[in-house]
């Protein structure tokens, strides 16, 4: 079969790579591979997404504030909906995470100290005595993830780009001066760029490729919805402990998502909530708060992947042509605008302007270089 001569290769269609396509695809002609049947399957498509701004390494800190202008003002017709609407964060600290929330407070202009009252009149299910101190993040966003994603996808059709379902990388090499990719499904596609961003597949597609590892670990997070009735909770912030045990949050308006913020290695897969998560998880939540859970009515798992610094990988992985955009841990949502920016101009040779900084932060060959 004739192989179908790209100018860009972007594997995996969930955020990061659709965000890659969107902005690659107004100077290259792009082809998205996506193994899945359809995009954001893993770990895009079981987010709940929020744009903080003072969470993270100094790489995701800066990536989610130059993300800000295009989350609040998107380019028209980029989604037909707001993609965030205010919501707040209120940070507890019991009594042995008082000096680590007194350290987040010294460091953080955002967050404002306010009494354990205070936080129950926030939160008025609070059981008085969890909290021995509290502090409230104004500057919080949720994300509607869906409308994002989809806008990116559309963004890249729009200027050309193919997104192409069902076609999972099974050998990658390069020869002639391009990348050549043939799939599971026995379809064949050559570029000079490739740019991966895998998700928790990263790794295995670097080495597929025949370069070294960059050491990507996924973990497991798990969530679930419970019914917090008889509590209105739909004004309520974010609200979890700020040593990062356990978090829940307002959802359909009615409702709490819950999670018990774990981080369990895995590999890569569909992602299932284990059963002991879920019990840690309510348990958590009841220590906190008078709510009474009679059932979980949904619960799931996805995969936040951890590159060893914790910090991520975007950008030229020192083999001629190939990309790197992975290891975006929970942050790769909050991100993404700015990342496709980066990554384009990466790939472009162009200046990144204010993301100049970050490109150093993120560089793939900070792990290794791979000679040329």
């Amino acid at each position: 079969m004739q192989k179908p001569i790209f100018e860009a290769l972007v594997i995996g269609a969930g955020m990061a790579g659709a965000s890659a396509a969107a902005h690659l695809a107004p100077t290259r002609r792009v082809a998205l591979l996506e193994a899945e049947e359809r995009p954001g399957l893993h770990s895009t498509g079981r987010s709940a997404a929020l744009w903080e701004p003072n969470w993270g390494h100094a790489d995701s800190r800066a990536l989610t504030r130059a993300s800000h202008g295009f989350l609040t003002a998107p380019p028209p017709g980029f989604a037909e909906v707001p993609l965030t609407t205010p919501r707040r964060a209120l940070h507890l600290a019991p009594p042995d995470q008082v000096a680590e929330l007194e350290a987040a407070i010294a460091a953080t202009a955002d967050f404002q100290a306010i009494s354990p009252e205070d936080a129950r009149r926030i939160v008025p299910a609070l059981r008085p005595g969890y909290a021995a101190a509290a502090a409230l993040e104004s500057v919080v966003l949720d994300i509607d993830v869906a409308s994002l994603h989809q806008g990116f996808l559309r963004m890249a059709r729009a200027a050309g780009a193919v997104v192409l379902p069902n076609q999972r990388a099974a050998r990658i090499e390069r020869r002639d001066g391009l990348w050549q990719v043939e799939t599971e499904a026995g379809e064949s596609f050559a570029a000079p760029i490739l740019v991966n961003a895998a998700g928790a597949w990263g790794d295995a597609v670097t080495a597929m490729a025949g370069l070294p590892k960059l050491g990507l670990q996924p973990k497991r997070r798990t969530a679930l919805i419970v019914d917090p009735s008889p509590w209105p909770v739909s004004a309520w912030p974010l609200v979890g402990d700020i040593g990062a045990s356990w978090y829940a949050r307002p959802e359909a308006a009615t409702r709490l998502m819950l999670s018990p913020a774990d981080e369990t290695d895995c590999e890569p897969g569909d992602a299932q909530p284990d059963e002991l998560d879920i019990a840690i998880a309510v348990d958590r939540l009841t220590q906190a708060m008078d709510i009474a859970i009679r059932r979980v009515e949904h619960r799931w798992a996805g995969l936040r992947s951890f590159l060893p610094d914790r910090s991520m990988a975007i950008g030229p992985s020192g083999a001629p042509g190939f990309f790197q955009m992975i290891g975006q841990g929970g942050y790769g949502i909050q991100t993404a605008p700015a990342q496709g920016r980066l990554l384009a101009a990466l790939v472009n040779d162009s200046d990144p302007g204010e993301l100049a900084p970050v490109a150093a932060l993120v560089d793939p060959r900070r792990f290794q270089t791979v000679p040329a």
